[in-house]
């Protein structure tokens, strides 16, 4: 599990340096001695996962880029509306499991978002999803179940991404501190659902915004939705 709340650019002896921003972005994550690492281990099936997340917290974007010879990452994001974003490198490396992140902009007007309220259900492509926890308290470890369905019928053939289920990454509103709640259970091939069970640890008290992404019919869909922290 990925230590810290990824808000600083540095730790551990690692520094998340963000290179072209036009187009493709390009990062390195550089060492103790300035050079960059170029041995990274598989996290979620992964070996870099990076999300690009506006500071109101209404854009997301979880993408896994490319690694050149040289340690130069290449992240091929959507574009995004103008305005202020964050941009974190998720990783494991030499054991140690890291949350890295450096403020970024893209240019143009931009028009700040109100973040929707804390509730317990979303919708995303005519699926709902229903958050059941007990009152969630900062710093403190809870279950968190995430049940999905269509046309309020319960959902069965969730597909496999990222070894699990549904992936699910929460940002604070105001500061972006990062927070990867990890799934329980195991992958039985594609017939995952209606219940998916986390254990959530969310560090700060407020609001946070939380991206569950689930995969059905070879198609990854993204829902949010806003919890209080108390």
């Amino acid at each position: 599990m990925a230590t810290g709340d990824g808000l600083a650019a540095s730790a551990d002896g690692f520094r998340l340096a963000i290179g072209k921003t036009a187009g493709p972005l390009t990062f390195q994550i550089l060492g103790t001695n300035g050079k960059p690492v170029t041995s990274f281990e598989v996290d979620q099936t992964k070996r870099m996962h990076f999300y690009l997340v506006r500071s109101d917290l209404t854009g997301f974007q979880h993408v896994h880029p490319e690694m050149a010879a040289d340690g130069t990452w290449t992240a091929n994001l959507a574009t995004a509306a103008p305005g202020s974003y964050r941009a974190y490198a998720s990783f494991l490396s030499a054991g140690k499991a890291l949350v890295l992140s450096q403020p970024v902009s893209v240019p143009g007007k931009a028009s700040a978002m109100v973040l929707p309220p804390p509730t317990t259900t979303t919708t995303v492509d005519g699926y709902t999803l229903t958050v059941d926890s007990p009152s969630l308290l900062a710093g403190m470890s809870h279950p968190l179940t995430v049940s999905v369905a269509r046309e309020g019928k319960p959902v069965t053939d969730l597909q496999p991404y990222l070894d699990t289920y549904a992936h699910l990454t929460a940002f604070h509103a105001g500061d972006q501190a990062f927070a990867h709640l990890h799934p329980e259970g195991s992958v039985q091939g594609d017939h995952g659902g209606p219940k998916l069970t986390f254990v959530a640890m969310l560090p700060k008290s407020g609001d946070w915004r939380l991206f569950v992404q689930f995969q059905t019919g070879g198609r990854l869909r993204t829902a949010a939705i806003t919890l209080r922290v108390r």
